[in-house]
């Protein structure tokens, strides 16, 4: 655990002083939005990953347990994949709007 706290500071520090050195410029817009759409599109899949994951995963071990609800769970995991995919889509479109601002 202490490793992990420690790494966790260590890349805060590192994403911290390129920001702050580009902030004493005065001028333009830093890296900041960049940044901000790198995060976007990176957390966005990150979570979206784990999602489809974890909802396939559950769906085929609910078909696995009970064959004939097959039909029902089908529907709901298509509904549920997409609506966790939507969530990659706003990411994506946040990162388009931030990198218009760089």
């Amino acid at each position: 655990m202490r490793k992990f706290i420690r790494l966790a500071l260590w890349t805060l520090v590192a994403f911290m002083v390129p920001a702050v050195a580009f902030a004493a410029d005065g001028g333009g817009s830093g890296m900041g939005p960049g940044l901000g759409a790198g995060l976007a599109v990176g957390l966005a899949g990150l979570g979206c990953g784990i999602g489809q994951g974890l909802t396939a995963g559950n769906t085929t071990a609910g078909i696995a347990r009970n064959p004939g609800s097959a039909g029902a769970l089908f529907v709901n995991f298509i509904l549920g994949m997409v609506l966790i995919e939507s969530i990659a889509i706003y990411g994506l479109v946040i990162a388009f709007q931030l990198a218009g601002k760089a």
